[in-house]
Order: structure tokens, then sequence, then C-alpha cells
């Protein structure tokens, strides 16, 4: 008895470590993420550059708490609840030798001094001041209170208001008809007291008109504009300001919200579509010597009135438009001053998305004058360059010389301009990118980020700002997200590999240097498995561009040697590189996949970040093109190199990942078994501008893209099988696109598909419950699907 208590004892153990060392199931890697140990995130620095403090969760509590090292101390501290709350700062203003810091707090304004760490409150108020700035000779503070600027003295001076925006517009006496003013004469002509008192009051005004303080002049602001960008010149001359005005007559989607607490169905107000009205954007510059507001002059930058190529394809749209000759609509961001002030730029971008120009301002008339031009027949975009897809980043290095980035040769670098005598030069040349870009103190040198080596790979750069060879700071062969300390001596680096999530380093800013390893957030259970490498590939598709792929290979192919197809999401995003995979649950299920014999591969595809300009605009006006023949491309190098069976591939992705799923099976069913759609996009006109209308235009306007690019158009393609799922209460891809597919499908009389729905669900699922539904329903098709 006691030999078989043993036994099962045993054989139980054995199986507890089975479990532990890596058998996977869908049930496991979809738990709540705790379950594989929390990350670092949100790394800052203080403004002393000893202490680094971020978001650390090692306990896998609740609430992620903040925790902090020191320089001269590397083991990671919890911080006190006070200590997290002053750290608050806001938006953060250096003094010139950067020994003092105004910031922000809770809504008032506060200054401290970094060496001492002494903290003063300079505003206490129930209103919200914000933005707060030293003034050029760093002897007041400039800062925003509700729409209007403000300026104090650090000496305990005055408080000047220097803007005077409002709301509040006072209403004039009705005027009088031609008969009342008759009558009003007759008055003043036929009665002397009444004619005292008529001269008396006019004697009050002019005495109150001339004892009044003068104030900035006023701008009235209506109930559908929106104050933007309020900025003060540094020689405190001029107020720059821009005015968004909100269309009227959008239609909003309504999306509806089934399990409430109410127990009544609650309406979420969403968004428009695209193609729906824009908002109109004004700017503005206010001469304060003057007292006299006047526009930035927009008419007569060049190619104001240009028109898109695409309008060829409709021959009636271009002679309307020719004929009309109007300028385009433009936003414009800025001014930008020296540090005198004697010179502005503005960068101006057209709201059809094909041009960027930047500026000279004329500060005395808002006239403008072209610096640089970028047009791009699709869209412009590119990491550092602006438009939906990521801010601009420009700056000045002296009195003349501004910074920017640009895709001018078809990859995103870094230039710099002299705006008196027009000279450009460029910085960074090669076909990588610029990912994020950094002054120096000093102005020196440029810090920035860029994937040199290797399309997958990131490293920290120095470079001088007139070009010349570059440092690499980082060494780890992965991903490098650095935060470089304030006084530019050390890096905190967030660092992962492509199985090894992502963890916090500590390294002097020097070339070589050692790094040293804070952070160890991985659970022992999470470690207990080997997580695969993926294979890094690379292959030519038809049209002769290199696109790279991450192959996940199976040790014992299935007998049927079935592949799976991971799309990622966004569309312009990379997903192929040497570190951990904002997908972590689909690089788990690819790793389960490949355990149960499936050969996976993971592409990025025409439009996916990380490879210039021509990969991003790729798919202009036709989405589920070049970015879908990727993937019939790479199951052609699955078959050839992999040796997998063509008759046993299926896809699966979520988003664009989803959208591209429903193109795979419904124009290439020959190449496509099966396949998961989660949160797909199935009508492009039914999405949101902002993101939409770079690629395909308006619907209106380019009905031919939206056409050959929405997958409810070709939904008679279908011949394999599908899986589709989706959020109800998703405000980003609407509950509404998956039902209207479902409709075409019912009409279609296709009985090879099923919808999963999920009632609580946004776009970006959070229920640990969801995810294992919804996995398991992907895993359950491929195993009945590909393996027979």
């Amino acid at each position: 008895m006691k030999k078989l208590l043993l036994f099962f004892m045993i054989v139980g153990y054995l199986s507890v470590n089975a479990q532990d060392l890596g058998t996977l199931s869908v049930e496991k890697i979809m738990r709540d993420p705790k379950w594989m140990g929390v990350s670092p995130t949100n790394i800052q620095w203080d403004n002393n550059s000893r202490t680094v403090y971020f978001n650390w969760n090692p306990e896998r509590v609740k609430e992620e708490p903040l925790y902090q090292i020191a320089i001269d101390n590397r083991k990671p501290q919890q911080t006190s609840d006070d200590l997290r709350k002053s750290l608050n700062k806001g938006s953060i203003s250096y003094s010139k030798d950067r020994s003092k810091i105004l910031f922000e707090r809770n809504g008032d304004i506060f200054i401290r001094n970094i060496i001492t760490g002494q903290e003063s409150t300079l505003t206490s108020t129930l209103d919200r001041e914000n933005n707060p700035v030293f003034n050029s000779d760093e002897s007041k503070v400039l800062f925003q209170r509700g729409d209007n600027l403000f300026s104090m003295a650090l000496n305990g001076g005055t408080l000047v208001q220097l803007s005077n925006f409002t709301r509040t517009r006072k209403r004039p006496e009705a005027p009088l008809n031609k008969q009342d003013q008759w009558l009003r004469q007759d008055q003043v002509n036929e009665f002397e007291i009444i004619k005292k008192r008529e001269e008396d009051r006019k004697s009050r005004e002019e005495k109150n008109k001339a004892d009044a303080v003068k104030g900035p002049k006023e701008f009235y602001l209506d109930e559908r504009s929106f104050l933007m960008s309020v900025r003060l010149s540094p020689d405190e001359k001029y107020i720059a300001f821009r005015l968004m005005k909100r269309p009227e007559g959008n239609k909003n989607t309504i999306v509806p919200n089934y399990v409430t607490e109410s127990g009544y169905t609650e309406d979420i107000n969403g968004r428009t579509k695209v193609g729906n009205a824009l908002a109109v954007n004004e700017s503005y510059v206010y001469d304060i010597k003057r007292d006299t507001i006047y526009a930035i002059i927009t008419k007569d930058i060049p190619g104001i009135k240009d028109l898109p190529d695409y309008v060829k394809d409709y021959p009636k749209q271009l002679a309307e438009r020719t004929k009309k000759n109007e300028d385009r609509k433009v936003s414009i961001n800025g001014p930008f001053w020296n540090a005198e002030g004697s010179h502005a730029v503005v960068v101006v971008s057209s709201l059809d998305n094909k041009d960027r120009w930047i500026m000279k301002l004329d500060q005395t008339n808002g006239m403008l004058s072209l610096l640089d031009r970028q047009r791009d027949e699709a869209w412009i975009g590119g990491p550092g360059i602006g438009g939906f897809f990521g801010g601009a980043n420009i700056g000045w290095l002296d009195s003349n010389t501004i910074y920017f980035q640009s895709e001018a040769t078809g990859y995103s670098h870094v230039y710099t301009l002299n705006v008196s005598s027009g000279v450009k030069k460029q910085i960074t040349s090669g076909k990588y990118e610029v990912q994020s870009l950094q002054l120096s103190n000093d102005k020196k040198s440029f810090y920035l980020s860029a994937n040199m080596e290797h399309p997958g790979i990131t490293h920290f750069y120095r470079i001088p700002v007139q070009g010349g060879a570059s440092v690499k700071l980082t060494s780890m062969k992965g991903g490098n997200e650095v935060s470089l300390s304030p006084d530019e001596k050390w890096l905190a680096i967030r660092y992962s590999s492509s199985n090894k999530p992502w963890e916090l380093f500590i390294q002097e800013n020097k070339a070589g240097a050692k790094v040293e390893q804070i952070t160890n957030s991985s659970t022992e259970e999470f470690k207990s498995y080997a997580w695969r490498e993926p294979e890094m590939v690379k292959f030519t598709n038809r049209y002769g561009s290199d696109v790279y792929a991450r192959v996940y290979k199976p040790e014992k192919p299935a007998p049927s040697k079935p592949a799976v197809v991971f799309v990622h999401g966004a569309g312009y995003l990379q997903n192929v590189h040497y570190w951990w995979s904002q997908y972590f649950r689909e690089y788990m299920f690819n790793n389960l996949l490949a355990d149960n014999g499936y050969t996976v591969i993971d592409i990025d595809y025409t439009a996916s970040s990380g490879y210039g300009r021509d990969h991003r605009t790729g798919i202009y006006r036709h989405m589920g093109g070049k970015d879908l023949t990727d993937h019939v491309d790479g199951v052609k190098m699955l078959v050839e190199k992999y040796g997998v069976n063509p008759e046993n591939v299926g896809i699966y992705g979520g988003s664009y990942g989803g959208f591209m799923t429903l193109m795979g099976l419904f124009t290439t069913p020959e190449v496509f078994k099966s396949g998961g759609a989660l949160r797909s996009v199935t009508d492009w006109a039914h999405y949101n501008h902002g993101y939409t209308a770079n690629i395909l235009n308006e619907p209106a306007n380019d009905e031919i893209a939206y056409k050959k690019s929405s997958p409810i158009y070709f939904a008679e393609g279908l011949k394999g099988n599908l899986l589709m799922a989706h959020g109800m209460v998703d405000v980003n891809v609407h509950f509404q696109d998956i039902v209207r597919l479902s409709q075409r499908l019912i009409e279609l009389k296709k009985d090879n598909w099923e919808l999963a729905v999920y009632p609580v669900e946004d776009h970006g699922f959070i229920e640990p419950s969801s995810w294992t539904d919804e996995y398991k329903r992907i895993f359950k098709l491929f195993e009945n699907t590909l393996k027979r």
C-alpha cells in the first residue's frame, strides 16, 4: 500500500512539474498577464539626475506601485504615497543654467531649486494654471490660466494679464429705426433738460473711458471654438494662437451598451465616420504693442491650390475642382521662436494629408515664406514628420538654424536649415529610420534612436549637429527604449529581446559602458517554459521588395504539415523585430501552435513601420492589395523552404489583422483554408477620418479606393472556414461593422462562418475570460480544419 501511495505521489509530482515546465494551453496563456510577471513602465528621472522612478509590480498586486532607484543605491524601493504625489509635475520648464524648474501640480504653479531641493508655491487658486515657462531674462514666470496668458514677476511683483480671450460678448444696444431716431433727436432739440442730461451722459462715458485700465485687445470665442496652442514670443512682443472650430452637421455613431449597472441598455456616443466635415483651423498673431490681432496668411503658400493626382480618375470631379480653384484647408502648428524671438517658423499641414510646409513667419503682418516643402501623393507621415501617425520634431540649434525630420530620401532623417540663407543640410542618411530625436543641452549633439543595424534592432546614438560619424551608446541586441538623465550623464534603458519581456537597466552615457540590470520581473512559472526565439527571415515579394518575417518552427510538424499566418494589427506598426512584442498573447499563442505541429509566420507586410516611406505608403488607395500579396508570397516561401502543405494554411489577426484575414479568405480562398478575424474593419467607409483618409482619401471623392479595399464587397468569395469575433462595445471598430458583414453573408447564403460576440468588451479586450474564449475558438478552428 505504501509503495502504491509512493507511486501515485511520484506520478503526481511529475505531472505537476510537467505543467510547470511548459505544457502550454489557451487557458494558461490567456490568464491575467500578471502570471507572467509585470515589466517596469513609465521610466522617469528626477530632475536631480540621481534618481529614477518607474511603475513596477513584482508583488502582482491590483494597483501598480511606483518604485525608485538611486544612482548610488540601485536596489529598487517602493516610494511613499507622499513622494508619489509630489512627482506629479505636469510639463516642466528649466532655467538656462538648469538649476531651477517650473512645473504645474494639480492646477497650481511651483518653482523648485534642483540643487537644494527647495520648492516654492507661486500660485494657489481655484482656477487651473498650467504650461509655466521662464521669460527670456528669467525675471518672470509666464503661464496660462483658463484661456489666457499671464505673467508674474519672480520678485513678488505684479500679476499681469497678457491676453484677453473671452466667451462673454457685450451686447450692443439695439439700433433705432429711422422714425425713432427722429423722435429722439426732436426731444433733445425741444427740451433743455434732456439736452443737458445727454451732454452729461456723454461726458461721463468719455471720462470713464479715459480712466479705464487699458487691457489687452478682446478676442471673442464662440461656443464652437477651442483655443489651441497659445504662445508668447521670447521678446514678449507677440502672442500667437490657433482656433479650432468644431464642424456642424456631423452625425455620430451610437454604440449600445447592453451589460450595465442600471439594467437598461445605455448608449455610448461614438465617433463620426471618415469623410464627414472637419474642424476649421485659424491661426492668429496678437501684436501686443500695437494692440492688434491679424490672421496668419496662407493664400500664398506654394502649391496651396494643388490637387492630388487621384482626382485624374474622376474627370468630372477634376473639372469641378479645377474650376473652383480653391485653397486647400490647412492646420498650422507653432510658431516656434528662436531664443531671442527674432525669427519664428511654423509647420503647415494640408488637411488632405498631401503636403507639409515649414515656413518662416513674419510676425509683423502674418505673412509666410517657404523654407521646406514635403509633398507626398500618398500621405505625409513617418517618424518625427507629423500627421496622424506621430508628431513633428522641430527646434532651434542657434539664432538662425532649425532642425527637423523629413522623408525626402524615402526614410525619416534629420536635417538642418538656415532660415536666413535657406541653406539646408542632411545630417543622417541611409536605409533606416530616425525614430526619436533629442537635442543635447549644449546644442552640440543630437541623441537619436534608430534601426541602423537592422530594421528589427533599435539602438541609441549620439551624432554631432553638424553631421559626421554617429556613436552607438547602447549595446544589447533587441529593443532599447532610452530615457536620458537631465544632466545627460546616465541612460535608463528599458530593454527586451524577442523571448524575454522588458526590464530596466542603467548605464553611463558612454559607448561601451557597463550595463547593469535593475529589475527581474518574469515569474518562475513564465521562465519554466522555453519560449522560442523566432527565426528572423527575409524574402523578396512579387514586386522585388524585401519583406521581413518571424517564423516559429515546430520540432515535430503535424502529419498534415499545417501553417498559420498571424497578421499584426494597426497597419502602421512593426512586429518583426528582436524585442518583446506588444502582441505578447499572440506570441505565446504562436508558441502553442508550434508545440502542436504548426509552422507559424508573422510578417511585417507592406504598410508596416520601420522600413521607410515606400513600405509605409505601399497600400495607398488599395488596402488588401500589396499587404495581402505579401502574405500570399510568405505562404509560398513557407511551402518552398519549410515544406508546409499549401492545402492546410490558416490565418488570424485582430483589428487590421482581422481586416486582412477577411480579405485573405474572400479574395484568395485558394491560399487560406480557414481564418479567425477579430474586431475587424469590414468597410473602411465606416472607420474614422484621421486614419482612413490618409490611406484611401474620402469615400465621396475616391469611391474606387474604398470599393477595392473593403471586405464587405468581396464576401461572395468566401469558400473556407471563417470565425469572426467582436466586442459589442467597441468604440474604435464599431460592432455595427461586423453586423453589416454578417447580414451580407446571410444574404449570400454562406454557411461556413460563425460570429462570437463579447458583450462587455471594447476594441482591446480586458477580461481574461474573453481572451480565453476567443483563442479557444481560434485553436479549435485550426485543429478541426488544418489537420484533416
